[in-house]
């Protein structure tokens, strides 16, 4: 039997530590490679609009809340690449397990502006009759299912799912998304056990924006990537950069063929930042360098450098790139006037919307309810 001492991998091996790219942040590209990724111009164009419709939309709706005029919200800013790019690439009958900031994916597959305004405002037009946080909607026609605020909880759901579709021999993909943070949960490490084990149809997507709310990856956790932790439960990982929208979109379509044929679950880290708050109720000048903020926010804006790309290749011209921008900030002027008139659900709701037949003792409660309301003060 030899004593010698085994020598330490010090990474894993078949991971590409760089992030696949396609687009320079300056816009700047191979176009032989880019030719070769055979991505239509109209979704090229698709994929722009839909980054730029979260980023105007972002931008209305958190000056609302600084307003007082909502009570919520959570930015996708600086990370539109990596969720536009990444759910573009999912066919329409497969479905999205949502982390936090992924909202724009159910908009860009569907979900009406007037129902995630309404879902924001709690109004009698959302679904949930205002019993949600705001930027937590849900669509089933979108095949979005309805995010939970607790981190990592979505990922065994995911596996679940797919595990369904698994049985079901439907050929539907499932796209778990999660940050950074979801890696140091349990439920994280549960959900790609299983997903390895039985090979289920799950696309595993972790927007790397390298903060857990206020905590740094490097105090999150000891590994260099997020990814090689999916290689310890069997799972083929990629990382790509989550600004640049196609190099996510031509990363994730290759995975999601490879679910598809199957081939078992794969993991894509999308490398970003958050280069916003985590959410309106967040002050990051408390625990981060700015400076470092401000160089991912102007220099490495996917933004910017994908409508770069798209006027080098010609697909845009500064005349069409502004008049698509009048186009969806008035669409969405036009959606939050109408919302932000319509009532509260009824106070019936509370019951009614729970029970088909309403317990007597429920009744004479909403009535005593009712009757009190008015000697409330008018908020």
């Amino acid at each position: 039997m030899s004593t010698a001492v085994p020598t330490p991998v010090a990474r894993p091996s078949g991971l590409d530590q760089a992030p696949y790219q396609l687009i320079a942040p300056d816009g700047r590209c191979d176009a032989a490679r880019i030719d070769a990724c055979a991505v239509p111009a109209a979704q090229l164009l698709a994929l722009y609009r839909g980054m730029l419709r979260i980023r105007l939309m972002d931008e209305r709706l958190l000056t609302m809340q600084r307003q007082g005029r909502i009570s919520f919200y959570g930015e996708a800013r600086g990370q539109e690449a990596a969720v536009v790019g990444t759910a573009a690439a999912l066919g329409p009958e497969d479905y999205i397990v949502p982390a936090l900031r992924e909202a724009g994916a159910a908009l860009y597959r569907g979900l009406p502006l007037a129902a995630y305004i309404a879902q924001i405002f709690g109004n009698d037009h959302d679904l949930t009759r205002g019993r949600q946080m705001p930027c937590h909607p849900g669509s089933r026609a979108a095949r979005y299912v309805t995010m939970s605020s607790c981190i990592g909880t979505q990922l065994p759901h995911a596996t679940g799912m797919a595990m369904a579709a698994q049985q079901l021999r439907d050929g539907h993909v499932i796209a778990g998304y999660m940050g950074d943070g979801a890696t140091s949960e349990g439920d994280f490490h549960v959900a790609l056990n299983f997903a390895g084990v039985f090979r289920a149809p799950v696309v595993f997507v972790c927007q790397n924006n390298q903060w857990a709310i206020s905590t740094p990856v490097s105090q999150q956790t000891a590994t260099p990537t997020m990814a090689e932790k999916a290689l310890a439960y069997g799972l083929p990982a990629v990382r790509c950069d989550g600004n640049d929208v196609l190099a996510c979109y031509v990363a994730m379509r290759a995975l999601v063929a490879r679910a598809r044929r199957g081939e078992g679950p794969q993991f894509l880290e999308a490398l970003t930042y958050r280069v916003s708050a985590h959410s309106s109720s967040d002050d990051p000048s408390r625990y981060r360098d700015e400076s470092v903020t401000a160089v991912w926010r102007e220099a490495r804006c996917p933004l910017v450098r994908f409508r770069a790309f798209l006027l080098g290749r010609g697909l845009l011209s500064p005349e069409g790139d502004s008049a698509l921008r009048e186009e969806l900030d008035a669409e969405v002027r036009a959606v939050i006037t109408a919302e932000e008139s319509v009532a509260p659900p009824p106070l019936r709701s509370l019951i009614e919307d729970v029970f088909a037949l309403v317990p007597p003792h429920l009744v004479e409660q909403l009535a005593e309810v009712a009757a009190a309301l008015p000697q409330k003060p008018a908020h």
